[in-house]
Order: structure tokens, then C-alpha cells, then sequence
């Protein structure tokens, strides 16, 4: 099965990339005082979810990155701490962070939930709507920031032609269960079934981009590149 073996090479060199990284951080332990990468891409993992078809370890379950569209500033860093939230209020925004707002909605409909205004991303929330928020800010937080993530430096422009958005779009199109055998399925615990997006229940992992397209097998060797030249953590 062609795309099992993609994907177990997929996984091979996350590990190559784990071993030079001293292993996952955890995005709770992370902040903007330690050493990131202007620019790069992150996988996150999730605890509970694990590899079954293509070996043993943590299974990926969203993709990411940054910076996509030309002149645009936003650093790694920036990216992760919008998905983590705020510190001192342990809140966040997950008018910023499609993340937050797919985890959010898929706590709504387990917890079963009332939040009416989380899914409604037109005009500018008011004061009053944010603070009815508050909690369930606070409990997207709390999930993200317990799941590890690897992250890749790839120093490249803003732009359509960005290698770390040929990077993204590959790496979930190739771990997508959208429409097609599942490899390395979600547990049946796994609080995205719960999410109100079907490409997130369908995929197996926290992303709706990308889901349903083909992958570039060649985008493994980019890959394979781009580690081999990750400086090793300290």
C-alpha cells in the first residue's frame, strides 16, 4: 500500500527531527522567551493518540504554519501563542485561531455546551460577548496547551510559493482520512469526532484545509532536507 509506506517515512524522519529537537515541547511549558525559528512549520500530537497501521508512537494530529501571504510579519512564535492563549488570564482568542475555535466547538458539543456567539466569526465581538466566552476560552486553552509539538525552521518568504506552505498542504493531504482507507484512525476517544467540522471528524486531525486534496510524494524528500539541516537543541 503506497501511501502506508509515504506516511511510515513520514514518521521516520519526525523522528530523525524529534531526536534533533531533544524531543516535543509541550505549547503550555513554551514562550516567546526561548529560542524559535523567525519562520518554520509545527505538528502537533496529542496525548491519547497514537499511531496503529504505520507503527508505534504518537500519532499527528494538525499541521501548521505561518506567514503565508505576502508581507506579512507574523513570526512562528506569534502563531503558537495565538494558539495557546493568554498567560496571566489563561484565556485566548479563538477569533484568531481557527484551532481554538475547532477545539472550542467540539467541547461545546460534548460538554453539551451553551455558547451561541463561538462559531460566529462576523464583525467584532463586544466586551460583553467576550466575557460570556471567558470559560470556554479557558478550556480550549487548558487542551492545546497539553499537547506536545514538533516544529521545523524553514526560512523562507511569505508568498505562494512558500516551501513551508508546500510542506503543510502535503504533509496533511498524505495523514488526511478524508474519503480514502484510514491510516492510524483517531481513538475513539478523540475530541475532534466531537468538532462541528466534518473534515476534522472525517480527517482525523484538527485541520480542514487540505484535507481532501492529493499529496506530492516528492515532498518527503523536501522534507528529508529540511531536517537534516534542523540545528540540534540544547
Amino acid at each position: 500500500m503506497l501511501r502506508l509506506d509515504h506516511v511510515k517515512r513520514f514518521y521516520r524522519l519526525l523522528d530523525t527531527l524529534d531526536e534533533r529537537l531533544a524531543g516535543a515541547r509541550r505549547l503550555a511549558d513554551c514562550s516567546g522567551r526561548m529560542s524559535w525559528p523567525k519562520r518554520g512549520i509545527y505538528l502537533f500530537r496529542e496525548p491519547g493518540e497514537t499511531r496503529t497501521d504505520s507503527g508505534v508512537g504518537p500519532r499527528i494530529i494538525r499541521v501548521g504554519t505561518h506567514a503565508l501571504k505576502e508581507g506579512s510579519g507574523t513570526t512562528l512564535w506569534n502563531r503558537l501563542s495565538q494558539h495557546k492563549g493568554q498567560v496571566h488570564s489563561g484565556g485566548g482568542n479563538h477569533r484568531g485561531s481557527i484551532f481554538r475555535l475547532t477545539v472550542g466547538t467540539a467541547l461545546i458539543e460534548k460538554g453539551g455546551l451553551d455558547c451561541s456567539t463561538w462559531d460566529n466569526r462576523r464583525g467584532v465581538a463586544s466586551r460583553e460577548v467576550r466575557e460570556s466566552e471567558r470559560p470556554l476560552e479557558m478550556a480550549v486553552s487548558k487542551v492545546i496547551g497539553e499537547m506536545p509539538f514538533l516544529w521545523l525552521a524553514v526560512a523562507d518568504e511569505p508568498g505562494p510559493t512558500s516551501l513551508r506552505g508546500y510542506i503543510e498542504r502535503n504533509a496533511i493531504a498524505l495523514l488526511s482520512n478524508c474519503a480514502r482507507q484510514p491510516i492510524d484512525p483517531p481513538s475513539p476517544s478523540w475530541l475532534g469526532l466531537h468538532c462541528s467540522r466534518q473534515k476534522v471528524r472525517d480527517s482525523g486531525l484538527w485541520n480542514s484545509n487540505h484535507v481532501t486534496e492529493r499529496y506530492d510524494p516528492a515532498f518527503l524528500d523536501t522534507l528529508a532536507d529540511m531536517i537534516s539541516r534542523a540545528e540540534p537543541t540544547q
